[in-house]
Order: structure tokens, then sequence, then C-alpha cells
């Protein structure tokens, strides 16, 4: 064979013996049907489910529903065979796309991890056909990894996580994942309102992907692209655990010091936008989890709980991180969860000849002072584009100062000395 013959043979057959290499690779096939009993084991979110035989102790991937016939595949933790725990779910394949009766999880002879309907209809795949998956596995940490004959890593859930961060799980920029995203509700597990959204130099709170109620602080370098959700021994007795954030360079953000092993915590943005920890402590039969950390909160965060925009519900005034007062035009009143803004009118609205006007508290602030950039002006202009603003709600004013802020949402009132701190609350007059 000439040299030229042969130069252009070679990458034939490397490619012939490539892909008959992957067609070798046998793939440890699996398929699962969403049919059968319940689990007797409490679940989140007061959950049915069926528990399939994927699982890395305490972790076990099952079919779970909220509402009858609308079912998803999630990675459930707390399930121990000598435990009573609550089992809380920590990830979730088809987020938002539920499945009904008889879907099926399958590992395919292609290598691709599938879930579909009764009807064969897919609803959700890993996208890792012909890439020489060979098996899934889950792995100590709660990771589902497809990997190949060389054990190495095709897929992995923590690239895509929902609204939870597991111990050694990490958020990337720009590549990604580089932010978490709550739940809708209890009941439905689609994506919600608030996120956890990391950028190099700090991790950020937003509600509707836009407006901040939180952003940590400077210890987070600019070029720092990568943080990690880790859990490490305080000192070499290992009596007590470090759960933080830590990056490349070593900067941490401590979250909190279980004095136990801590490994198999998880960080949760929740329905109503706080970020909690909770740690689960296997060897005991009772109580085996903690909320260890929550950011709002004066005894387990980083943020006095008055802070927090959902502390108060959709309204109200909190102190010492108790709801103390629900404003009215008429003055302070006992809160309840009954305490919502006063109605106001809509951008589609008239009003039916109503006027709307304003009530004034004094000493108060929100997050919106916070954490949005103000303007500076008199207070008869702040209540004017206020008024002119269909979607505003009212604005915060600090009358030694002449800043404004308008804001959509009133939420949580925290109390401040400075009196000359006030919100102006738009509301009908009768």
């Amino acid at each position: 064979m000439s040299h030229s013959l042969l130069s252009l043979a070679l990458p034939v057959l490397l490619l012939l013996s490539s892909a008959a290499y992957l067609a070798q690779a046998k793939v440890d096939t699996f398929t699962y049907v969403n049919e059968g009993d319940f689990g007797w084991y409490i679940a989140e979110y007061n959950a049915n489910f069926r528990a399939i035989p994927v699982y890395n102790s305490p972790f076990q991937m099952s079919f779970y529903n909220t509402t009858p016939g609308q079912y998803y595949l999630a990675l459930g933790m707390g399930a121990a065979a000598h435990s009573e725990a609550l089992i809380r779910w920590v990830w979730e394949a088809n987020r938002g796309r539920p499945v009904g009766e008889n879907a099926t999880f399958s590992l395919l002879p292609d290598g691709n991890l599938v879930l579909a309907e009764a009807d064969h209809r897919i609803v959700w795949s890993t996208g890792t056909a012909n890439k020489g998956v060979v098996g899934l596995k889950v792995l100590p940490t709660g990771n589902i990894v497809l990997y190949d004959s060389k054990k190495r890593t095709i897929w992995q859930s923590f690239d895509h996580p929902t609204d939870t961060l597991l111990v050694g799980q990490s958020l990337n920029y720009p590549k990604g994942p580089n932010k978490i995203v709550s739940r809708r509700s209890m009941t439905d597990g689609s994506y919600g309102s608030y996120s956890l959204v990391f950028k190099p130099g700090s991790l950020t709170l937003l509600r509707n992907g836009h407006f901040p109620y939180y952003v940590s602080g400077g210890i987070l370098g600019s070029s720092i692209n990568t943080i990690l959700f880790e859990a490490a021994p305080e000192t070499e007795d290992a009596f007590a655990y470090e759960v933080r954030f830590a990056t490349p360079g070593q900067s941490v953000m401590i979250l909190t010091r279980p004095k136990y092993n801590a490994t198999l915590s998880f960080l949760r943005l929740d329905v109503d936008g706080n970020l909690l920890m909770y740690t689960y402590y296997d060897p005991v039969l009772y109580g085996a989890w903690d909320n260890t950390f929550a950011l709002f909160s004066d005894q387990k965060g980083w943020t006095p709980g008055c802070d927090f925009p959902n502390k108060c519900g959709r309204f109200g005034v909190c102190q010492d991180e108790m709801c103390i007062a629900c404003p009215s035009p008429v003055g302070l009143l006992g809160w309840s969860k009954n305490c919502v803004p006063p109605r106001v009118k809509g951008c589609n609205d008239k009003g039916n000849g109503q006027i709307e006007d304003y009530y004034k508290v004094e000493g108060v602030e929100n997050y919106v002072s916070t954490y949005t950039k103000e303007e500076k002006v008199k207070v008869e202009e702040c209540r004017r584009k206020c008024t002119m603003d269909c979607k505003c709600a009212g604005f915060l004013y600090w009358e030694k100062e002449g800043k404004c802020w308008l804001t959509n949402v009133l939420g949580t009132l925290k109390k401040v000395d400075d009196l000359s701190h006030v919100i102006y609350v738009k509301y009908l007059k009768k």
C-alpha cells in the first residue's frame, strides 16, 4: 500500500475501531415503571411516592406526586432502614413537566437516560445516546452519574440543579450552572419567583429574576468563576464541621458549624425565598434532620430575620424577628396572616371612580432601600412618580436625605429608630 493510501486509510480505521469499541461496550440497561403501592415513609410536601431500586443510602430515586396523576422523577434524601426520617426531595428530572401513571424511567441500549409517558412520548432525557455510557450510579454525595467503560463521567445531575445544592455541588460562571430557582409552591415544583445567582464577586438573591433582596459581601473576588458548597472538619479531631461556600483561592463563606459530621447537608432556596440549610445525621433513629442555617434569621443566619421580605407575609411591620403591626390608613393595627396591602388601581382597572391616596408609616425600611438605587427628589416628585406608575404600590422616602425608592411589592417593613425613614402606601379612598 502506498504512503498516500495508508495516510487516507488510517483515520477511517481509527473511526471504525472507535465505533466498534462503542458498539461492544455493553450498557447496563433498565426500565422502571411508575406503578404499584406507595411507600410508607413520610415525605416532603405531603407527597405520595413510589421508590425505585436506584439508590445509595440515604439517597433513593422515586416517582412522587403532590397532585393525583402528576408525577416527578426525583432523588429523595433521608430514607434509611433504621431511620424514621422525613424524605426530602433534593433533585428532580422533569421539573414542571409531570408524567402520569405507568410512565417509564429507562437507561436505553444506546446510553440515553429517558423518562417517558406510558404512550412512549419522551418527557425528559439526558441526551447521552451513543456517547459511550455503560451504566448509572448514585454517588454517596447524591450525585447521579452516567459513566463510560473507563469510569469517566458522561453526565451528572450536579450539573442540573433545581432549588437545592448538595455538599460537593458547585455554581459556575459563565459556563453554568450558576443559579438555583425556588419551587412555585409546596404542591407545584415548577420554577418559582426566587433565584440564587452566582456571578464573580457576589451571590445574589433575586425576585422575579430582576429585583435583588440580598447581595453577599465582598469576600468573593471579582475574578472567581466557581464557588463550591462543601462541608469539612473544623479541626483534625473532627468534633465539629464547617459548612461553607469555598472558592479555588480558598476564600470561604461559612454558613454554619454543626457539632457533628455535616457532610449530608443541602442548601435550598425555599418557596418563600429564604435560603435554608438542612443537615441529615443518619446515626440517630429519630430527629435525624436539623435546620442548621437560614439566611434571614437572627439566630441562624447572616442577616436579621426582619430583613426577609416575606417574614410578615404580604404585609406587616417587623421588630426583633416578630411581626408586630399591620399598617392601615387609620394607623397600625394588630398583625395577623390576613394583613395584606391595600387595594389599588391596577394597570387595567379604572377604580370605579375612586381616588388613589397615600398613608404614611414612620420609622421603617425594607429591602428596596438596601439593594436598589435611590433617586434624590422632593417628596412631591416621588409621590407623583408613584401615582403615574400603575404598578407602584408605594414609595420609601428618607426625609433628611431626600432619597426616593418606588416599590411594586411592600412585604415586610423593618422597624428602625430613625423616624424620618418612612413609607407612603398607596390605597384607594372610599
